[in-house]
């Protein structure tokens, strides 16, 4: 969509009856300002949080909100925070994880875009929550002019006296800091970010102990997504029951950016309330499949989450309903696709980003990747084997053998590919080509087994 369609579709979204909060301050062609976010409450939360000195109402705000992380693990944030002990030692960090760089998802990036204070008074609110007196947000060098927006709206914020010596006349210090990201996938992994900003490389680490005890530096250390932190000055301003009854199931709680990509009319960023249906967000929002196209599947939560078929057009988009039908929210970074797309291809173009992505810590995303990634291409060129279909299965099984989460979310489109589309692999191997036509694409290794 242009810059004229974009601004239109805003509009039309701000007249439906979706409840707009993170996105409440979104424009066409423009950032909200400081004081655009002040008229409409900003700051608000924060100045009184401060004046009462509330950090267990504010954790306790938190908890009772149930606000899971918006960054794909959906890991209660109130529980996280309170892991950080009354007696543990200062400093202490909090490193707000915009690396954003899983394929599809590209909501934190309109986020930022759109209202940067709201996530300045997130980051401040849960800074004091756990007394950490800095806070680094971490995101991808291609988010290049984000990074330059934050810069300018947090020196904005500290002039404001929001940020800085004594808050608003407090007893509270904080501050943030930009940094750039050598630009890994592996980078958005906890331990390896935590990694990364000491200098060292980003390999993942195994707990114990945990970040909140022992993060950057060995000092106590929160990292939170910024759809996460975006969340919070909403629900201390608001309250709990407040933020739950936004959503539409009952395990579910608050608005949901859902990023949509792929056959849709309308593909764009859409604040839902959680739990809204699939088929919801994609024949009322994102404006129905192409002409000509037909729903085959989706990705429902970003790149390393696992194919939905027709049997779950309809399915509640919310963090219990996917783990009770055996699927992930994710990042909810919904990728559609119609009856013409090779799903063999589709998942290869997965594992070509995630074998080249892995950063070669343990041998089954190491070995198994590269592995998976030259047997697809074999399949998808025609050169497949049978035998190559058993082979597929174990090493889905075996990836979870590995140190951190990177491999089974990696191999998930693999054996979802395998369940719900095993005939058309089959059909790659009787066929002996791609039955979608696609051409033949380049083998990198000739040392696979002939199965």
């Amino acid at each position: 969509m242009d810059r004229a369609d974009v601004r239109q579709h805003i509009t039309e979204l701000n007249k439906m009856d979706t409840p707009q909060v993170l996105f409440k301050n979104r424009h066409a062609d423009r950032i909200a300002t400081r004081e655009e976010y002040e008229a409409g409450g900003g700051y608000e939360a924060l100045k009184r949080i401060l004046a009462k000195g509330g950090r267990a109402e504010e954790q306790a705000a938190i908890k009772e909100a149930v606000l899971l992380g918006r960054g794909g693990a959906a890991f209660p944030m109130g529980i996280k925070l309170s892991t950080v002990a009354d007696d543990a030692p200062f400093p202490r960090y909090l490193v707000c994880n915009a690396d954003e760089m899983e394929p599809g998802t590209f909501k934190d990036r309109v986020l930022l875009h759109a209202d940067p204070h709201q996530l300045i008074e997130g980051m401040a609110l849960t800074a004091f929550a756990i007394q950490a007196e800095k806070g680094i947000l971490f995101i991808r060098p291609e988010y290049e002019n984000a990074a330059r927006i934050l810069e300018r709206e947090v020196a904005l914020a500290r002039e404001a006296g929001y940020l800085g010596e004594k808050i608003l006349g407090s007893g509270f210090s904080f501050d943030i800091d930009v940094h750039r990201s050598g630009g890994r996938y592996i980078c958005g992994e906890v331990t390896a970010q935590l990694n990364a900003l000491m200098g060292r490389r980003p390999n993942p680490q195994q707990p114990p102990p945990y970040p909140t005890e022992s993060g950057l530096w060995g000092q106590p250390t929160v990292l939170q997504n910024v759809e996460t932190l975006c969340c919070v000055p909403h629900i201390v301003r608001n309250g709990a029951e407040w933020f739950k009854s936004l959503a539409l199931t009952e395990a579910g709680a608050g608005t949901k950016i859902f990023p949509v990509s792929g056959r849709v009319n309308r593909p764009g960023c859409y604040e839902l309330p959680m739990g809204i249906r699939l088929s919801a967000i994609i024949e009322d929002h994102a404006g129905g499949m192409l002409p000509g196209s037909e729903f085959k599947a989706v990705l429902p939560g970003g790149a390393s989450t696992r194919f939905l078929t027709r049997e779950h057009y309809d399915i509640p988009m919310d963090f219990d309903s996917l783990k009770k039908a055996g699927h992930r929210l994710g990042t909810g970074a919904i990728m559609v696709f119609d009856h013409k797309t090779c799903m063999v291809a589709a998942t290869l173009n997965l594992i070509e980003f995630f074998a080249r992505e892995s950063c070669g810590w343990c041998t089954p995303c190491r070995e198994g990747l590269p592995y998976i990634r030259d047997m697809l291409r074999r399949i998808e060129n025609g050169q497949g084997k049978e035998g190559f279909i058993p082979i597929l299965e174990q090493m889905s099984r075996s990836l979870w053998n590995s140190y951190c989460a990177f491999a089974p979310g990696a191999v998930s489109p693999l054996e979802s590919l395998l369940t719900f589309f095993g005939d058309e692999v089959r059909e790659h191997i009787s066929a002996r080509k791609c039955p979608f036509g696609n051409p033949p694409t380049e083998l990198s290794d000739n040392s696979l087994p002939r199965a």
